[in-house]
């Protein structure tokens, strides 16, 4: 399992990891099989989303922060948005692996989601070969 370090600057943010991810497949040394990556954190995710426009991104935190505003809410940290945001993007990805590649579609990567930065996260990702 490897672990990566990501550094998030602002309150939300989108980071493509798909080059880390496919980074740690190739150290892997797996030619097929699956690659997990968990987020351990409760205020930001893990999505797959379209890496080719950058409006998508910023289309996506619109629609989050319109369908989950930041107000009404009783945690005392006063990031309970971020909680909700960060459980509807989801904490894990897996994707397949073949011929050590990650089996993404042409315009998808993997996003890490910040929902309460700027903050130092981190990222388990870990191979497993299936064949």
């Amino acid at each position: 399992m490897k672990t990566a370090a990501v550094k998030t600057n602002k309150k939300e943010q989108w980071i493509d990891i798909t080059s880390e991810v496919q980074k740690a497949v190739q150290e892997s040394g797996i030619v097929n099989g699956t690659v997990t990556v968990f987020v351990p954190h409760t205020t930001a995710g893990i999505t797959i989303n379209e890496n080719a426009d950058p409006d998508v991104v910023r289309d996506i935190l619109f629609a989050l922060n319109r369908a989950v505003p930041d107000r009404g809410f009783h945690h005392f940290e006063g990031n309970s948005a971020a909680h909700v945001k960060a459980t509807a993007t989801g904490f894990s990805v897996t994707v397949i692996v073949r011929d050590g590649r990650l089996m993404l579609g042409t315009w998808q990567g993997i996003y890490f989601a910040e929902f309460d930065g700027p903050r130092q996260r981190k990222v388990y990702i870990q191979t497993m070969i299936t064949e």
